[in-house]
């Protein structure tokens, strides 16, 4: 009998199989081991949380392809979200008519997007995040700025309630160190290829990533 193995499932299994391995590289920038790429997931999921982002609501990107950009799309999926890629190089009416006919709760941007987005337009967003660094460029809500604000005290409650999905109970990574993966969502997770609402149009189906995955074990 076949089971049925959820996309959630195949990013977790590589981070555990991987942990220390190289992830995601920048050209010519940084790169992100398995373990980093984790750790910005849970601390993106935790402004989630505060945002009150529910699975199944719309979460827009755009920016230039970076590690960062594909952290956020993966936190976005791995949350149980749906991720609403928008071209980098659209007009701003362009992404204000995609993020406000998705219903997008919150958007993701690059530096030069930042600087040319009028939140106004945008008024159903709860905030608005800065890729390269995942600061707030906009928040809507209390929640957010105090847990962006205080992502690190938000982060070590969550790590003394974190279990190991590999064994279900509060033990330590076999490296040292606490494996930061919230509890999986495979049931809600939209189906992969589900990037945006079929009615978003002018969307970039799938990211084309100018950086490298290695998600084969023992690369």
């Amino acid at each position: 009998m076949n089971t049925f193995r959820s996309f959630n499932s195949y990013i977790e299994r590589s981070i555990i199989d991987n942990w220390n391995l190289d992830a995601l590289t920048d050209y010519k920038g940084i790169t992100l081991q398995y373990h980093d790429v984790a750790r910005k997931i849970e601390k993106l999921h935790i402004l989630f949380e505060y945002s009150g982002v529910k699975p199944g609501d719309k979460i827009g990107l755009c920016g230039r392809n970076s590690s960062h950009w594909a952290v956020a799309f993966f936190a976005t999926l791995t949350y149980g979200a749906v991720a609403v890629p928008i071209q980098n190089e659209f007009k701003p009416e362009q992404i204000y008519n995609i993020v406000n006919h998705s219903e997008s709760k919150l958007l993701f941007v690059g530096d030069y997007v930042a600087k040319e987005i009028n939140p106004a337009e945008m008024p159903s967003l709860e905030g608005i995040i800065n890729i390269p660094d995942y600061s707030l460029m906009l928040s809507r809500t209390d929640d957010l700025t105090y847990a962006r604000e205080h992502h690190g005290d938000a982060y070590q409650k969550r790590q003394q309630h974190t279990q190991h999905p590999a064994h279900g109970t509060h033990v330590r990574h076999a490296r040292g160190v606490y494996l930061p993966l919230r509890p999986w969502l495979p049931s809600l997770l939209p189906h992969p290829t589900a990037l945006a609402s079929h009615h978003c149009t002018s969307l970039r189906r799938g990211p084309s990533l100018h950086c490298h995955l290695r998600a084969t074990r023992g690369r």
